[in-house]
């Protein structure tokens, strides 16, 4: 995949189009400077948005292979456009996530593009382990590595919402007590 490419084609057209959304996942776990490798791009857009992301994906070419209530999945037929998995904000939770995304730089400072912010991008892993306890040495490993780093300076209040949502209230304590002190 050709992520400055296909980043350069989605957000000129998202901002035109006025979509909500973020970037969540591997890439977005590299603009919070991260080294993290991913295969695809993640989004959380707002549901009503999705009908014109929908229009947009298969005006570039995408094909939309899966689709539900709470996500969808483009896939491209050139693998230099890849793939682009959509996670539908429409509760108040995930609408609140995409009202705080922030502008981070990325390809040298070249574009911005909204990303979750730390806290959030850690709500949406805790999520991944509860669905899937599968993925928890994926997950848990990126958990940590944004704690390591902003541990000092991230909004713990949320997080613990987040973890107490899925009842993982002790592995909170634990990360908190490991990452919470200020740097």
């Amino acid at each position: 995949m050709d992520f400055k490419t296909v980043t350069e084609n989605l957000l000129s057209t998202f901002e035109v189009e006025g979509v909500r959304y973020a970037l969540i996942g591997g890439f977005a776990m590299g603009a919070w400077g991260i080294a993290r490798s991913t295969v695809d791009m993640d989004f959380l857009i707002h549901k009503n948005d999705m009908q014109i992301v929908h229009r947009i994906l298969t005006g570039m070419g995408y094909e939309c292979r899966y689709q539900t209530e709470n996500v969808s999945q483009f896939v491209a037929p050139l693998q230099i456009f890849g793939e682009i998995d959509i996670l539908h904000a429409f509760r108040e939770i995930s609408i609140g996530m995409l009202q705080r995304a922030e502008g981070r730089k990325i390809f040298n400072e070249s574009m911005t593009i909204k990303v979750l912010k730390v806290e959030d991008l850690i709500g949406l892993k805790v999520q991944a382990i509860a669905n899937d306890p599968s993925r928890k040495p994926i997950d848990m490993a990126d958990i940590e590595s944004l704690m390591e780093t902003y541990g000092g300076s991230i909004d713990w209040s949320i997080i613990e919402e987040y973890f107490a949502l899925f009842e993982f209230n002790d592995l909170f304590e634990e990360l908190k007590n490991k990452y919470g002190k200020i740097k």
